[in-house]
């Protein structure tokens, strides 16, 4: 079979897992519906939050990242990797414990306030909204070149199969898929990343043919410096970027994904806080599989396509560049009129335009490997994207049912009526999630990383200081959130949006890129949160006791005890 029947194999096989699940799993309360019933196996999920955590920006695009930026590009396999040993180290436990299982919730009942829940909500959606248009984008992607559609008709058929499981299973359905996602995910990225291993240094484990020899006996990172280098490209181990954005970018995902109200959520489908550490011991080792394996495959990847189109014929090339050509993704000029591609640092000279989100989907091909491992990785970039896509809506349908209606403007509004509107507010959210992926912010993991910002210049204080400072009042967390969010958007926006053009390092605020400014808008965050709060009335007593309370060991096998 060709690679397209392959494809239409294996990914129709995936989506009729999902919507089996989908079925059985059938949501029938609130409690299903938001978080799974509360009786998860830590195992299950510990493969759920991995699957929920790696979206389409880890398995699609941030291996494409570091083959593009080197060096510069493990910002992303840092922040993002020590951002969930942050969660579930420092806030998870806590959250759990406190009993309340969304963000807004918390922020509510914490901050004592109806206002303080508003906000969290505001700020939830303008979170998963930006997060979700880079899992559309990827969604897109795939179509696009696997199944030979346009990419927004492939992300019309992306939030199709998302309604049927996110909106009929709720956080159930949504569990057990993401158990299933999760095996197909992995499975695609380590079969090509092994067998792209054996070719290339003759080591099965992609992580250790990472620091090997290849047949010449040149290690495989001298190979990539030496092929930068020839064609005008700094060398590949070492940075460009300043120190200063290296660490904020860092910082921004780290502390972003821990204010992730998405990934939060995971943490109280399981029956106690036991259960809750355990998981997050599994997502971790879950999650580093893949992380670990990420360079590798920008390394082979990168390797294999300077040496398969450099100084290369066009008409030559092999069927996959001009499949990836069809999209758009890649793109020629021949500016000397000779034939030739010509790859080159040189924006003058060079004629050649790679987009970073393909590298991960077209490595099986450039590697000329069989079909069905190139159809396999298609369906493990679906799964990625959809299970993280599911996420996020349902946090989005239950910040506007659960938090907003039924907390704050409708309280006496009946668990069926709830339902009912969780389900008509997750179905609004898929067709915004599917508008914003066609609008195309960036690249997949660049647009998510803007998501990571946000939370981190909003949630992570007001919820740090929630669980760590009995002093923190309801003002002081209103004023922070607003300011910290709002200074982040602002500064994206205009470098993004409204003066692209303007977007280099010597415009940026300190040297720090739109990617990284959530780190300051955190600052700003707690600034104006402490100021506030210094000359504004203290929380009550009962609270300063919960406080006391989800610090507090004693009672650790109970989940919602104060």
């Amino acid at each position: 079979m060709d690679l397209q029947a392959w494809t239409y194999l294996i990914v129709g096989i995936t989506f009729g897992i999902y919507i089996i699940i989908a079925f059985i799993s059938k949501a029938a309360s609130t409690g299903d519906f938001y978080i799974a019933g509360g009786g998860v196996h830590p195992l299950a999920n510990g493969l759920a939050t991995a699957a929920d955590w790696m979206s389409a920006a880890s398995f699609i695009s941030m291996a494409g990242l570091i083959s593009f930026m080197g060096y510069d590009g493990s910002v992303y396999l840092m922040g993002w990797t020590g951002g969930y040993v942050l969660l579930a180290l420092l806030l998870a436990p806590y959250l759990r414990k406190f009993g309340k299982f969304t963000v807004p919730d918390f922020i509510g009942e914490r901050y004592y306030s109806k206002t303080a829940r508003t906000v969290a909500v505001l700020c939830t959606l303008f979170i998963s909204f930006t997060y979700v248009a880079g899992q559309m984008r990827g969604v897109g992607l795939v179509f696009a070149r696997f199944l030979e559609v346009p990419i927004n008709q492939g992300i019309y058929i992306g939030m199709g199969i998302v309604f049927i499981y996110a909106v009929l299973g709720g956080m159930k359905g949504i569990t057990y898929t993401q158990v299933a996602q999760y095996c197909i995910l992995i499975f695609a990225f380590m079969v090509p990343a092994i067998f792209i291993s054996i070719l290339m240094t003759g080591q099965a484990i992609p992580q250790l043919g990472f620091g090997s020899k290849m047949e010449n006996g040149q290690y495989i990172l001298q190979k990539l410096d030496q092929l930068h280098q020839e064609l005008g490209f700094a060398a590949y181990t070492s940075g460009r970027k300043s120190m200063i954005d290296v660490f904020c970018i860092t910082a921004a995902l780290m502390v972003g994904t821990a204010g992730l109200p998405h990934v939060i959520v995971r943490f109280f489908t399981v029956p106690r806080v036991r259960d809750a550490r355990i998981s997050a011991g599994w997502a971790l080792l879950f999650i580093a599989i893949l992380y670990t394996a990420a360079p590798a495959i920008a390394v082979f990847g990168r390797v294999n396509l300077i040496e398969t189109v450099n100084n290369e014929p066009v008409s030559e090339m092999p069927e996959w560049f001009h499949s990836w050509r069809e999209t758009n993704l890649i793109q020629f000029e021949d500016k000397n009129n000779d034939d030739r591609i010509q790859y080159l640092a040189d924006e003058e000279e060079n004629e050649l335009y790679i987009d970073r989100d393909i590298m991960v989907l077209a490595n099986p091909e450039i590697a000329q490997l069989p079909a069905w491992v190139a159809a396999l990785v298609a369906a493990g970039g679906l799964a990625a994207a959809l299970s993280t896509a599911a996420g996020l809506l349902l946090v989005t349908s239950t910040s506007i049912a659960h938090d907003l209606l039924k907390q704050n403007l409708y309280p006496e509004l009946s668990e069926k009526g709830e339902l009912r509107v969780a389900r008509i507010t997750a179905a609004f959210a898929v067709g915004v999630a599917g508008f914003f992926g066609i609008m195309n912010f960036g690249f997949v993991a660049q647009v998510v990383a803007f998501a990571f910002g946000f939370s981190a210049s909003s949630f992570f204080p007001a919820i740090v200081m929630g669980i760590f400072s009995k002093r923190m009042n309801k003002e002081g967390a209103i004023a922070g959130m607003i300011a910290g969010l709002a200074f982040t958007a602002a500064y994206i926006v205009y470098f993004k949006i409204f003066f692209p053009e303007n977007n280099l390092p010597e415009n940026w605020f300190l040297g720090i890129s739109p990617e990284g400014i959530g780190v300051i808008g955190m600052l700003v965050n707690f600034g104006v949160s402490i100021a506030i709060s210094s000359f504004t009335k203290s929380p009550p007593l009962e609270i300063e006791k919960i406080v006391d309370d989800i610090r507090f060991p004693r009672g650790a096998g109970k989940g919602s005890d104060h």
